[in-house]
């Protein structure tokens, strides 16, 4: 059991399916589900309220990139939808300020409205900006790296930190937060540095990455980008080389537009992915002998 603090204690939910909160529509049941959508300071009582009394918790946003176990979630899963952006001119160049809980797609449009550019390669990418900052999230050539300036990360034992560029250690879809084994941290709130810039010439970068996006990736309910891109050489292209783009175990099916994308046919539970991207993997290690590895992360029982 869990108690949380009023006025959030009746928001709690019991045994809530995680599917509809998942970009795959996948998932069983959490123990408990809490919706975070007023401000950061709810967020953070809630959290708080579950490492203080040591029940297990797990953050999800916008729930792309992430494979929940038909068994549920045992503990606390809080959904954060969070959405707050700023614009300001700040110290050395900070002039957004966005929530972890607002999606990727708002915060690149509203950039674009102000003339702000940077974050056009977001537009069309799911996900939050929590999830961006701990994962390095990026497309078309761009990624959080190239303009965040510094986090703002709740943290079980040392409370609110400022974590700058520098000290998350970026790589490619990592940092040193993703790095952490424990998971008792909260991003909060990014900072980013964008370049003024010609509106309707921001609006036309956004409209080329979209257009491009359409055609070379999937519609649908899928987790996204399955596997990481090895050195030199694209895992897409490597399961494709092995004879799979559109194979399929259960309602699970790799796209037949682009390979590193798994879709749900409507009819897939997580151990239909799961087993599929075993599979694959088994299958480009023999193919290839290359071991691919998962951009996707587990959560729950698995």
């Amino acid at each position: 059991m869990i108690i949380l603090p009023e006025p959030y204690a009746g928001r709690l939910r019991r045994d809530e399916t995680l599917a509809r909160y998942t970009a795959a529509r996948l998932g069983g049941p959490a123990d408990w589900l809490y919706v975070a959508r007023e401000s950061n300071d709810e967020l953070a009582a809630v959290v708080s309220a579950a490492w203080a009394q040591d029940v297990p918790l797990r953050i999800l946003g916008g729930g792309a990139n992430v494979l929940v176990s038909d068994k549920g979630f045992r503990g606390l899963v809080v959904i954060n939808d969070v959405t707050e952006i700023h614009f300001g001119a700040w110290h050395e160049g900070r002039n957004v300020a966005a929530s972890a809980g607002t999606g990727l797609t708002v915060l690149a449009r509203k950039c674009a409205s102000q003339g702000l550019a940077g974050l056009e390669w977001a537009a069309s990418v799911p996900g939050t900006v929590g999830g961006a900052v701990v994962n390095n999230a990026g497309a078309h050539g761009g990624d959080i790296n190239g303009n965040l300036c510094e986090a703002v990360v709740l943290d079980a034992r040392r409370g609110a930190q400022l974590w700058t560029r520098a000290e998350l250690a970026y790589g490619y879809r990592t940092s040193a937060l993703k790095a952490r084994k424990d998971r008792q941290f909260l991003v909060l709130m990014a900072v980013f540095a964008l370049q003024p810039a010609d509106p309707t010439a921001i609006q036309e970068r956004i409209e080329q990455f979209v257009a491009y996006r359409k055609r070379t990736q999937p519609p649908g309910a899928s987790l996204g980008s399955i596997f990481k891109n090895p050195p030199g050489d694209y895992a897409g292209r490597l399961i494709e080389a092995a004879g799979l783009k559109g194979y399929s175990i259960g309602g699970a099916q790799i796209s037949p537009v682009h390979a590193n994308f798994f879709i749900n046919t409507g009819t897939a539970n997580a151990s239909d992915y799961y087993t599929l991207i075993q599979h694959v993997r088994e299958a480009v290690q023999r193919s290839s002998g290359v071991e691919l590895e998962m951009e996707v992360e587990l959560v729950g029982e698995w």
